[in-house]
């Protein structure tokens, strides 16, 4: 990836987290850390990888992304304000009555949001079913994207769409699995261990890449490798860090649904704001 796309990318990346961090603290309540996680991800999707059109959010043809880790849906909502979808103000309305952007993402109300999800393990199977619409209804091509959760991987469904995605050789769906090894309660390896998930990916049929979540060149390669694959879905398994680009969330299993008070805000801006001030 050429240096000046790169750190195009990461400004947006930046944005997304203080769009988080804004979108969160208004709310007094959401889950910063694993929305923290997934802004590189999510401006890579929605910045190059995808084909979309934030002016006909219901474009024929469009490509896909499920939220099936609903909960982090600061972050999809900062992404999609970034993108134009709709004002960045609205992320301060966050979780307040009446607003587009409640807590889990809402697809009769938010341009942008492809599916309603918040129930884990929900948003993959109907990855699925996008996926394979695609493939069989005459006319459409479209690729379809999910993100899912390394806690949320422990519902069984996952693993009954993971085994219907390669029976039907969907080779159009990529699912990425965002692995910071923090859920809820704790450590993954502590509250219900999904490792390996590679090979546990790898044994459902799927073509399997491993990533660092907040390296561009890498994301870069693992979804330009996935268009590639033909006959099977593509998992892309990051390892990402909890509550990225915020020095006392990172790593802190705390800040899983824990919003900012106002000094936890200005540090938290301040440190987001620097950033991207070194990014000029």
């Amino acid at each position: 990836m050429e240096l000046a796309e790169k750190i195009t990318l990461q400004k947006v990346a930046t944005k997304i987290r203080l769009g988080i961090i804004e979108g969160t603290f208004h709310a007094k309540s959401g889950h910063p850390g694993g929305s923290l996680s997934i802004a590189d991800t999510l401006a890579y999707l929605y910045w190059k990888e995808m084909n979309i059109d934030p002016k006909n959010p219901k474009m024929e043809g469009r490509d896909r992304l499920v939220l099936s880790k609903g909960h982090t849906a600061p972050g999809l909502y900062a992404a999609l304000a970034e993108r134009g979808y709709y004002p960045v103000e609205e992320l301060k309305t966050l979780r307040h009555i009446g607003s587009m952007l409640q807590g889990h993402p809402n697809m009769n109300d938010t341009p942008g949001v492809e599916m309603s999800t918040g129930s884990l393990g929900q948003g993959i199977s109907a990855a699925c079913g996008m996926a394979l619409a695609s493939k069989i209804s005459e006319g459409e091509d479209y690729r379809v994207y999910t993100i899912l959760g390394d806690g949320e991987i422990e519902e069984g469904q996952v693993w009954e769409a993971a085994m219907f995605a390669a029976h039907y050789k969907l080779d159009n769906l990529v699912a990425i699995i965002d692995n910071n090894n923090l859920q809820i309660d704790g450590p993954i390896t502590e509250v219900m261990s999904s490792y390996p998930i590679t090979d546990k990916f790898e044994a459902f049929g799927w073509n399997v890449i491993a990533i660092d979540a907040h390296d561009f060149d890498q994301i870069e390669a693992a979804f330009k490798a996935a268009r590639e694959v033909k006959g099977k879905p593509t998992a892309i398994i990051q390892k990402s860090v909890k509550g990225k680009g915020v020095s006392f969330m990172e790593n802190q299993v705390s800040w899983h649904g824990t919003a900012p008070n106002a000094e936890q805000y200005e540090q938290a801006k301040a440190e987001l704001n620097a950033a991207l001030a070194a990014l000029d």
